[in-house]
């Protein structure tokens, strides 16, 4: 059937992952008739760029716009961001707002006209202060705009307690050896390259899929972010840790097919 074989999900990690991280999902969706295309965002995976390379969040992003400004003009995709990578595809709901079917956020990061991704950021590192088992150390310092260090990386004692801590130990061990450091961006540089607008992000239909037992964006937070920026939908992965695609892959993948039989 010639709808369903233009149907494709395009998946987008988060900080320090990379394409890698969709693995399990991917051997679902080759199951199915539906398309899907994996990127590695700047300086992540195997892209070639070094962390010390990038001086913007848009060219962190820039992978992704350019494989939307590849596409022929009549296709349309479902983008799924992961963490972080829910703010790259809001910048890409902004510039390609024709092109994209559905916007679905798992766990990640969901700014809006109304409600700036730095807003968010800054509340994210408050509420990472308080948590004593999360340690202010090694994650709220990694989250701090500081100008003289370039990049952040994660400690791995808070990746295995917080971040994969309901993933199977392999996934881990796997995460240890992959992950590249990530950019910090000026604050300066978030205020003026993450702005969306009602005409364009607006216009996308988004569903956003809390991860219950997520450390890092915490369930609250996540709820908080959906209550001040509301998607069409909200779906609920009971039992997942952030990695949702590593802890829960089942489920993600059923959701996507509810989604993309929904959208498009």
């Amino acid at each position: 059937m010639e709808g369903e074989k233009k149907r494709r999900l395009v998946l987008v990690h988060g900080a320090y992952h990379g394409a890698w991280c969709w693995y399990k999902l991917s051997a679902f969706l080759k199951s199915t008739g539906l398309q899907f295309t994996s990127l590695d965002m700047a300086a992540s995976g195997i892209h070639p760029k070094q962390v010390q390379d990038l001086t913007s969040v848009s060219q962190f992003v820039e992978p992704l716009i350019q494989f939307l400004r590849s596409l022929p003009p009549e296709e349309r995709v479902i983008l799924v961001g992961h963490s972080f990578g829910g703010l790259c595809i809001s910048l890409a709901m902004e510039m390609f707002p024709h092109q994209i079917a559905a916007a679905v956020f798992v766990t990640g990061w969901m700014p809006g006209p109304h409600l700036s991704y730095l807003s968010l950021l800054q509340e994210f590192k408050h509420r990472l202060s308080l948590k004593s088992d999360l340690g202010s150390k090694n994650v709220s310092d990694d989250y701090t705009s500081d100008h003289q260090k370039q990049h952040m990386t994660f400690d791995p004692q808070n990746l295995a307690s917080n971040v994969y801590q309901l993933s199977p130990p392999e996934d881990l061990t796997l995460a240890l050896s992959l992950l590249r450091p990530f950019p910090i961006f000026s604050d300066e540089d978030l205020r003026e390259n993450t702005q969306l607008t009602e005409e364009n992000y607006g216009t996308v239909a988004r569903v956003y899929i809390v991860c219950e037992q997520d450390k890092i964006i915490d369930h609250d937070f996540q709820l908080s972010i959906v209550e001040r920026n509301p998607p069409n939908e909200v779906k609920v992965i009971a039992g997942a840790d952030h990695m949702a695609m590593l802890s829960k892959p089942q489920e993600l993948f059923s959701y996507l097919q509810e989604i993309a039989n929904i959208y498009y």
